[in-house]
């Protein structure tokens, strides 16, 4: 199975895309995606970052120009924070990248 590259995003690039992340990679490992990478970065980085390393997906807590971003496929993962609706995210997320193999 190939490695499912993520591209996580935050206000800061720091802390919640780092709890973002984290969950992300464990959920999706539950949903039979083992090979997870995920690099980190702030909102206003993200369609730089995006053109860098052309991610299967972008998961983001803060606000991120969804409409620049039209070539990818974008989750907003507030659920990977609170906790509350994280597995149902996870599952969308999960049914997409089966709909891209």
């Amino acid at each position: 199975m190939k490695t499912i590259k993520i591209l996580s995003a935050c206000g800061t690039g720091v802390a919640t895309s780092t709890v973002a992340s984290e969950t992300c990679k464990r959920l999706l490992a539950e949903r039979g995606f083992p090979s997870v990478e995920v690099t980190e970065c702030k909102a206003i980085e993200v369609i730089g970052k995006a053109e860098v390393i052309n991610p299967d997906v972008i998961i983001h807590t803060a606000e991120i120009p969804t409409d620049q971003l039209q070539d990818y496929k974008t989750f907003r993962v507030l659920e990977f924070i609170t906790g509350f609706g994280a597995e149902n995210v996870a599952d969308q997320i999960a049914e997409y990248l089966r709909s891209k193999e």
